[in-house]
């Protein structure tokens, strides 16, 4: 049970948004105050009542709040917070559910783009003042997203919305759901999740826009990594620990995959996110899809962060762009000169 409005007091508590000065906008008269780093939330969090909270989340605050009775998370996953342990304390959790699904899904047709236009390659050449020639071989060009197959993992909100915007590319969609009775919405079939693995080996693009469960975890593990094909690109914008992290660098540096355009990563400063020159510097969780609200992460460190796009790196001249040995990362989505990205 909350308190009445006149003793209630809220804490706002991320890094970058003014959620505290919005909200004291609406001059509702409720105590409230704002925690933009882990000493001041650690400190100050006893006094809450209502935590409204996404990436500062640890498990330890919950020894230091007291009055804690409700937490409004700001992004659509809870997979960070112990549920069993706020049920067991009276403490009520809720999502922001559908918050920010426009955003993620065009930021993930963005990534679908990049890879297929390559423009890492045309933003590393852009940086080193380099003019690419002519390339003979078609595997190594730009190419079209017309007729290529799109297997979305997760056809809720975020995956609906995707598919619908990789129709107007033309592109033939195939969705995975728990339960394909719900409605296959933009795509072309629908199937459930069982039928995963079995549906790889057709896809060009897989993107994951489903959320992290026992039963996701890793869902792209080594071997559903062989089943796609060598032109294949992945594409995650759900959560890092739904990818075989080890496993996806080493189908990246053997050429097993195309690519990858990686949004989320389990460490901010892992394999995965280090890859590529210059690419290991850390950078806020999902900035490049930010809306009005927005901030997921992994429960608990390791923390779940925003990481460029990956794909392969060439190991002769960027000017002819053959297929090399290692995987190239491009933070065009992060980066401010663009509109060229290139």
């Amino acid at each position: 049970m909350l308190p009445p409005s006149d003793k209630l007091a809220i804490c706002f508590a991320h890094v970058a948004y003014q959620l505290q000065e919005r909200f004291s906008a609406l001059e509702t008269g409720i105590n409230a105050f704002a925690a933009r780093e882990p000493g001041t939330l650690e400190n100050r969090v006893a006094e809450a009542d209502v935590l409204v909270i996404s990436g500062l989340w640890h498990d330890g605050l919950l020894d230091r709040a007291r009055k804690l009775r409700f937490i409004q998370a700001i992004g659509a996953g809870t997979d960070q917070f112990p549920r069993e342990e706020l049920a067991q304390r009276g403490i009520r959790l809720a999502s922001a559910h559908g918050v920010n699904y426009r955003a993620v899904a065009e930021h993930a047709m963005a990534l679908i783009l990049a890879l297929s236009r390559r423009f890492p390659e045309a933003r590393d050449n852009q940086a080193k003042r380099v003019w690419r020639g002519m390339i003979s071989n078609p595997s190594q060009r730009e190419d079209e997203l017309g007729g290529k197959t799109l297997l979305v993992v997760g056809l809720g909100q975020i995956g609906g919305r995707l598919a619908q915007l990789a129709k107007a590319f033309d592109m033939r969609v195939v969705g995975l759901r728990r339960d394909p009775a719900a409605g296959r919405g933009a795509t072309d079939a629908v199937h459930t999740m069982n039928e995963f693995k079995s549906l790889l080996p057709e896809a060009d693009f897989v993107a994951l826009t489903c959320p992290l469960t026992k039963e996701t975890e890793k869902l792209v593990d080594a071997e559903a990594l062989h089943l796609m094909k060598p032109s294949t690109y992945l594409v995650n914008v759900a959560r890092g620990r739904v990818v075989d992290e080890a496993a996806l660098v080493e189908a990246l540096a053997t050429h097993r995959i195309a690519g990858a355009g990686i949004d989320v990563t389990t460490e901010e400063r892992g394999e995965l996110a280090a890859l590529g020159d210059g690419a290991s510097a850390s950078h806020p969780t999902h900035r490049g899809r930010d809306s009005a609200l927005r901030g997921q992460c992994d429960r608990n460190p390791p923390r779940q962060s925003g990481a460029p796009l990956a794909r392969r790196r060439a190991t002769q001249p960027r000017s002819v762009k053959p297929i090399g040995a290692s995987a190239e990362l491009c933070r065009c989505r992060n980066d401010p000169i663009a509109p060229v990205c290139g």
